[in-house]
């Protein structure tokens, strides 16, 4: 018989692993990993927020990067500075702000569990916020595929079809910053840009469409997953790490096994 937990990190693994699949294809298609690990960084002062308030450390975690994202936008149509400097600053700002908060509170905080995540640990309310998190963006990015993909491809097209490419970039860091709220108790804060990287970059090989490659991605994820709570058991490490292991050693036996069918 599964123990319960066990059902819930299956569950709360391959919820995490459909959407940041999905999401993900923008990420490596955009060039937004540096974006993407800003703002997980920027993620901790949101859970310092949740925790002084005392509302979900999800909900914290979502406004403090919604924050980010926007005032990230103006500042770039403000060109007060290049894009990976100003990512920078904020990034380092919200972490260091975030670390502060969390050692002035009077309780006890397991630092660990929300930097390297603990998918073992999750909870059913976890879980709910993980699938109705995850269907929203779904839904979202379903009717709204054409569009970011266009805007993705070729922006000038994109303004030339009517499209505000301004907004649909906004509109794609928006839907990251609900990717990172629902799923940092998988693989931490520290590591959830890899969970949108790693399987899209190694779907990246093998698909030949935007929609094949998003595909891909969310099916390897969820291999990735599977492999990684297998790891963390059987040889008794970090959860969150060890589904990172996994999605690299996939990454490299695709890269490896498209280098010999190549030659």
């Amino acid at each position: 018989m599964i123990e319960p937990f066990l059902i819930r990190a299956i569950i709360a693994g391959i919820g995490v692993a459909i959407i940041t699949g999905a999401i993900g294809c923008f990420v490596v298609w955009r060039r937004m990993a540096y974006f993407g690990d800003s703002l997980a960084h920027s993620a901790l002062l949101g859970v310092a927020l949740g925790l002084v308030l005392g509302i979900s450390t999800n909900l914290g975690t979502m406004i403090i990067c919604s924050v980010f994202a926007i005032l990230l936008i103006w500042l770039q149509q403000k060109k007060v500075l290049a894009t990976d400097t100003l990512l920078g600053i904020l990034a380092h700002a919200a972490l260091s702000i975030g670390m502060v908060t969390l050692s002035l509170l009077e309780r006890s905080v397991d630092l660990h569990s929300y930097l390297f995540g603990d998918i073992l640990a999750v909870t059913n309310h976890e879980i709910y916020l993980i699938i109705f998190g995850g269907i929203f963006v779904l839904i979202f990015l379903f009717f709204n595929w054409s569009s970011f993909v266009l805007t993705t491809i070729n922006e000038k097209l994109a303004k030339s079809e009517g499209l505000n490419t301004l907004f649909n970039q906004l509109l794609i860091m928006l839907l990251m910053t609900i990717v990172v709220a629902v799923s940092f108790r998988i693989v931490g804060l520290l590591l959830i840009t890899s969970m949108l990287i790693i399987p899209a970059a190694t779907a990246r090989q093998v698909a030949n469409s935007p929609e094949v490659m998003a595909i891909v991605s969310s099916i390897l994820g969820i291999f990735a997953v599977m492999l990684g709570i297998y790891l963390s058991l059987h040889f008794d490490t970090p959860s969150g790490p060890s589904i990172v292991v996994a999605s690299v050693v996939i990454f490299i036996s695709i890269l490896f096994f498209t280098f010999l069918r190549k030659n």
